[in-house]
């Protein structure tokens, strides 16, 4: 039997998980493909003895030596962050290894970098695991929908985020207490400012759009918001006008151009992504053809990215086997049909809002809010007002129909200026079904 050897360059959580599916899944894998999958050496900064069963494995520190090592076949970047990720990534494609990488972060920055020199070299790039841990979204995208014009993606694409907002749903708990006890179950990193600010979400969606839309994508054209201003009154509000928020990756296809756009979202109770709890995954995508479909799985965690990892590795093997490297382009696209595409400003967006004023209680205080926002074209579809105390900061919600992120912000910075308020206004956009 044909064998294909591996070396993983870092054997944290996700390295170790690899190694372990490769073990368990050994014998299934070598009667699916017909060959065998060998861990034959490890890449550690700082060397350490392995496991069992791989305690026999040579650990290694020079990633020169480790590229030079003729019989390795693909090499598994699970490190993460930029550096010196990015230049092991380059070094081993030089030295014609293939690579696959959970890495979204270098990806969403670099990835345009990686494909050329993987071309150049006639290497591949695997990157399941980059988003969405052990849901197979890549694989969907570049090959179950290459018959479809993506016309939507919208995802819950970080399960910190989706653990702490499900969280307060649940028990009505304040966001710095849920969050405290995530990192206690470890779903949430002692510093949880990519996860819970939606800089983890948008290294995802700059991903997902680049393969969906054959376009280039930085992190910098995507609007970012995350969910550490949301409170368990704006849970509450959002429950009595029958939503729930989630912290949702949205991006849809104009055809000229596109949105790029992560932030809380009121998502409709009866929508399919309104009932995505804890930290699962799940990525919500409209294709012309397929119409609507949604995957759905655990975003992170050891087995199911060393899931991820291992298809990856596997996919590569097949085509070491059978000869014929790059049959599918890695991004979906040819790598000359990957061009530019203007990114939709957010002040051309139209959608239903949620706002919650804080104000002083009063006589007009509510004919005055609702006087501005009329004089900027936003109508109100439903108000909630409770708590009144003369003289005391009493919360005035609505919910309002489709108006224009220009307007809003136009006129939410006068409501805010005025004496009655007594904080800035939450806002939050509303998710319809085109929208």
């Amino acid at each position: 039997m044909k064998k294909i050897y591996v070396g993983i360059i870092g054997f944290g959580t996700v390295g170790s998980g690899t190694a372990q599916v490769m073990y368990d899944q050994m014998d299934r894998m070598a009667r699916r493909s017909g060959l065998q999958l060998v861990l034959k050496t490890v890449l550690e900064q700082h060397p350490q003895t392995l496991p069992e069963p791989f305690a026999d494995i040579p650990v290694i520190t020079s990633i020169d030596e480790f590229c030079q090592d003729s019989d390795l076949d693909i090499v598994v970047e699970l490190i993460g962050g930029m550096e010196p990720a990015l230049t092991f990534v380059l070094k081993a494609i030089a030295a014609g290894k293939h690579v696959v990488t959970a890495n979204k972060a270098l990806l969403s920055e670099h990835g345009m970098e990686i494909f050329q020199a993987a071309a150049q070299a006639n290497v591949e790039v695997g990157f399941e695991a980059s988003v969405g841990g052990g849901m197979p979204v890549i694989k969907a995208m570049k090959e179950g929908l290459v018959a479809n014009r993506i016309d939507s993606i919208m995802g819950i694409l970080n399960g910190t985020a989706n653990y702490i907002l499900s969280k307060m749903t649940n028990d009505g708990a304040p966001f710095a207490e849920v969050l405290k006890e995530a990192q206690d179950l470890g779903f949430a990193e002692a510093d949880p400012t990519y996860d819970v600010e939606g800089i983890d979400t948008a290294h995802k969606l700059v991903i997902l759009m680049t393969m969906a839309y054959g376009m280039k994508v930085k992190l910098s054209d995507v609007t970012i918001e995350g969910i550490s201003k949301i409170e368990p009154t704006d849970i509450s509000f959002a429950k009595a006008f029958g939503h729930r928020i989630k912290l949702l990756a949205i991006s849809r296809n104009h055809g000229d151009h596109v949105e790029a756009r992560v932030h809380p979202t009121l998502v409709p109770e009866d929508h399919l992504l309104a009932s995505i709890g804890g930290p699962m995954n799940s990525v919500h995508i409209h294709g012309d053809m397929v119409g609507d479909i949604l995957i759905y799985g655990a975003g992170a965690g050891k087995m199911p990215t060393g899931s991820a990892v291992v298809a990856d590795i596997m996919d590569i093997a097949r085509n070491i086997d059978r000869g014929c490297i790059n049959r599918v382009p890695a991004l979906s696209y040819l790598p000359e049909e990957i061009g530019e595409r203007a990114i939709t400003p957010l002040s051309h967006l139209r959608c239903p809002y949620y706002f919650r004023f804080s104000t002083v209680d009063g006589p007009g205080v509510l004919s005055t809010i609702s006087g501005i926002l009329g004089q900027h074209n936003i109508s109100i579809e439903s108000v909630i007002q409770k708590g009144r105390e003369a003289g005391k900061t009493v919360p005035i919600v609505m919910h309002t129909y489709e108006a224009s992120e220009a307007e809003v912000v136009l006129a939410l910075a006068e409501i805010d200026a005025l004496d009655i308020t007594t904080a800035d206004t939450v806002k939050i956009r509303v998710l319809t079904g085109d929208k």
